[in-house]
């Protein structure tokens, strides 16, 4: 499977694109700047210049499915957060609707659907976060978004714990791409938006009972 990776140079994105690689699919690592190339090439990816405020159809076109691990954070200001994590995560779905592609997942962030929990420049980063996943929502594309608790750079374990609502904890990165990858093909991950951390339960098991 041909699968863009939107935000490829983060360290999430990074991580979707070795994995990708390690599981026969091809992936595709958008990238804002000539100099960031090497490292999806080294990680096995094709690195795709573009700019997801801009038009990313070039990207998109034939890519069987997308994935969006862009971020600029909640310490970029308010004017960058919203460029990139709602306008950016917009654009980017519309240009798939547009050519046809059908699998898109989203990386959102826990607590999204209540940004009230988040204070100041953390409020604003949730409430994009939220008016990108409620757009998403409102296509017909087999979406799947996935919404993790707090970011480590621990190993994985594979095992986690998902939910409409979980209890805040960590997860590690690795875990997070590794459950955004399953989501490819697990059709009963198709139109659900799920909190996820640390867990008991195999990605895939986890999965297949949401």
């Amino acid at each position: 499977m041909k699968v863009l990776v939107a935000g490829a140079n983060g360290t999430t994105g990074r991580l979707l694109i070795q994995y990708l690689k390690e599981d026969g699919h091809e992936p595709y690592g958008v990238v804002r700047k000539e100099e960031q190339k090497a490292t999806i090439e080294e990680l096995g990816g094709t690195p795709v210049l573009a700019d997801l405020t801009k038009d990313v159809g070039h990207a998109v076109k034939g890519m069987d499915a997308v994935m969006f691990a862009a971020g600029s954070g909640s310490s970029t200001g308010s004017e960058q957060t919203t460029a990139v994590d709602r306008d950016g995560a917009i654009n980017l779905i519309k240009a798939t609707e547009n050519l046809g592609i059908k699998k898109f997942v989203m990386l959102s962030a826990i607590s999204a659907d209540d940004p009230s929990q988040g204070s100041g420049p953390m409020e604003h980063y949730l409430r994009m976060k939220l008016e990108a996943d409620e757009y998403l929502e409102g296509t017909e594309l087999d979406y799947t978004i996935v919404r993790p608790g707090g970011l480590t750079n621990e190993d994985s374990t594979s095992k986690i714990k998902v939910g409409k609502k979980v209890e805040r904890d960590s997860i590690t990165r690795a875990d997070v791409a590794k459950t955004m990858i399953a989501a490819l093909e697990e059709a009963n991950a198709y139109h659900k938006t799920f909190e996820m951390v640390q867990g008991e339960t195999q990605i895939e098991d986890a999965l297949k009972n949401l």
